[in-house]
């Protein structure tokens, strides 16, 4: 997959990660628009039908696009991007809903280097508590 497909191939499950409690909320929908607008996507007209709220992203949508992003056979770099993405926006809003902590344990499972004895998720989910802990202090 070229880089600019997987760009906007992980802001499709970035969509459907924010749907994934049935509503984008504001701050996911600023961290949506200002990750889209770094990449270059804000005139794409599928990233744009998709924030437009006119049809939520089912579930099983998002969870369809996170294997595809990842393929059969995951880089730990794309795990990585992937996982701080989705963690940066499940975060913005101060308050992870139980689909949203369904939707990174799933996550937790596609990760490539699991047999580490400390996986990279559980040092990147501390990283993002340790920032989440600082911003509302």
């Amino acid at each position: 997959m070229k880089s600019s497909q997987k760009t906007k191939q992980l802001l499709k499950i970035l969509i459907g990660a924010a749907w994934i409690d049935g509503l984008i909320q504001q701050e996911e929908r600023n961290y949506l628009n200002k990750t889209i607008a770094s990449q270059d996507l804000a005139d794409d007209q599928e990233i744009t039908t998709l924030l437009s709220e006119l049809k939520p992203v089912q579930p099983g949508q998002c969870y369809q696009w996170l294997e595809e992003y990842l393929g059969s056979n995951p880089t730990t770099k794309d795990y990585q991007k992937l996982l701080e993405s989705i963690s940066g926006l499940i975060y913005s809003d101060g308050d992870v809903q139980i689909q949203e902590a369904q939707l990174l344990t799933k996550l937790q499972l596609l990760d490539p280097s699991k047999d580490s004895s400390k996986s990279s998720f559980e040092k990147i989910l501390k990283t993002i508590q340790k920032l989440y802990k600082k911003a509302i202090s």
